[in-house]
């Protein structure tokens, strides 16, 4: 387990799936402004894209609040480049934890585990321009936007811009530094 301020990084349990599936995926317009693949309808368990999948290369996280034990969503260290050393960052917060804070500690301890624990020399954010609270956990943890990509995504009926952000492991060891937690 990572733990960061008001969250806890933990593996994915099967309890947590169908809570997930049906807040997070179920939900199809916020579901298409997190995954570029078109939403299906799936069944929760062992279908769900939250399903428990042993021997996946992709970090997957239950994010549980803290304070109460309580699931509050998902988070991922996905796309790694093992060459490069390289790899992208996403969360997906349920709709009752939003706006409590928990995506910048979830963006903290997800870069703990990308640069301390596996070693990455960079982290990325891929998200829709419109997204302010994941652009503005992402700048408090140091990342700096590096462009955008003019409708880019197709989501829910219409092309949306992306907005790329990217932290180098040296950025981030200036950033925990500066905030005396060190890395």
């Amino acid at each position: 387990m990572i733990r960061h301020g008001k969250i806890t990084l933990r593996a994915r349990e099967e309890r947590d799936v169908d809570v997930l599936h049906r807040e997070l995926y179920e939900d199809v317009e916020n579901r298409a402004r997190s995954d570029h693949r078109p939403w299906r309808p799936l069944r929760a368990g062992p279908d769900s894209p939250y399903a428990v999948q042993q021997g996946d290369e992709t970090p997957v996280f239950s994010i549980e609040e803290s304070a109460s034990g309580d699931l509050a969503g998902v988070a991922a260290l996905w796309g790694v480049d093992t060459h490069s050393r390289s790899g992208h960052l996403g969360i997906g917060l349920r709709p009752s934890f939003r706006g409590r804070g928990l995506g910048t500690d979830t963006v903290r301890a997800l870069c703990v585990y990308g640069f301390t624990v596996r070693g990455l020399h960079r982290l990325q954010v891929d998200t829709l321009a419109d997204n302010a609270a994941m652009i503005a956990a992402a700048r408090h943890c140091g990342f700096v936007v590096e462009g955008t990509l003019r409708k880019a995504l197709w989501v829910y009926g219409r092309h949306l811009d992306e907005v790329v952000l990217g932290l180098l492991a040296e950025e981030w060891a200036g950033v925990q530094d500066a905030e005396g937690s060190g890395v």
